[in-house]
């Protein structure tokens, strides 16, 4: 028979093996999934695009696991700071008043600001939407950028939670004009080929670059997705997935 000393050992081992390993950390990733082709919620309530289809290499080339959670813009970059997402994958573009409160990836992705107006519309560059009712996406470069053309609290300029929907009120005639990222107008356009417009690619707007977002101080995170960044333009993955959703 056994001890009780024996039993208790047994127990012990018992134990030891049916306890199971430790699952690898999974970093959560905000994304506002209404920015096609960058991000976007398919038939199959899939989050799909350009941004996801990066992210998703980078992680497996720096060996992590993400997961992905649709996020509205306003508000994305406070889930950093509250701890319930590690990163924020949403074509964000890195820019200095971003920089004061959180950290940036490398860039993966090269954009600028692009004009949509109607085909009969006489707007010609940027300063002649500075009488005209102007249509941004809130809290976006296009925003930042037409703020400092028609002013902070000017009533002409109108701002919706996305992009398609700032640009489906200029097929209305609700706005003049609208400011936003090309890679966005472009695909609206692609997908929209009997609507009435045309852009305007003004040689004023600087070029913006994309980065993955980070809590501030996330050094450790920062140097996997690094890693991951150039690993995948090295070896063409990055390029493959480039031409998938941008020809080239």
């Amino acid at each position: 028979m056994f001890s009780k000393k024996n039993i208790i050992l047994l127990l012990a081992s018992t134990t030891l093996l049916v306890t199971p390993a430790y699952a690898a950390k999974a970093y959560q990733v905000a994304t506002d999934a209404a920015y096609a082709p960058f991000e976007s919620v398919n038939e199959k309530k899939e989050i799909v695009g350009f941004d996801i289809d990066i992210i998703k290499a980078v992680a497996l080339k720096a060996g992590i696991d993400i997961q992905l959670h649709n996020t509205p813009w306003e508000g994305i970059f406070a889930t950093l700071s509250s701890g319930d997402r590690d990163l924020v994958v949403s074509a964000v573009t890195i820019t200095p008043e971003r920089k004061q409160s959180m950290d940036f990836s490398d860039p993966y992705f090269e954009a600028k600001q692009l004009i949509a107006i109607g085909k009969k519309s006489t707007i010609s560059n940027f300063t002649a939407l500075k009488e005209k009712k102007v249509g941004v996406q809130t809290g976006t470069t296009g925003d930042e950028v037409v703020q400092k053309l028609l002013g902070k609290t000017s009533s002409n300029i109108k701002r919706f939670e996305s992009t398609p929907l700032a640009l489906k009120e200029l097929l209305n005639g609700g706005v003049d004009a609208v400011v936003a990222d090309n890679g966005v107008v472009i695909n609206f356009m692609t997908n929209n080929k009997s609507s009435s417009l045309k852009t305007i690619d003004d040689v004023t707007f600087a070029k913006e670059y994309y980065g993955f977002a980070v809590k501030k101080g996330n050094k450790e995170l920062l140097e996997k997705l690094n890693k991951g960044i150039a690993a995948i333009k090295a070896d063409g993955t990055y390029d493959k997935i480039h031409k998938k959703y941008f020809g080239s």
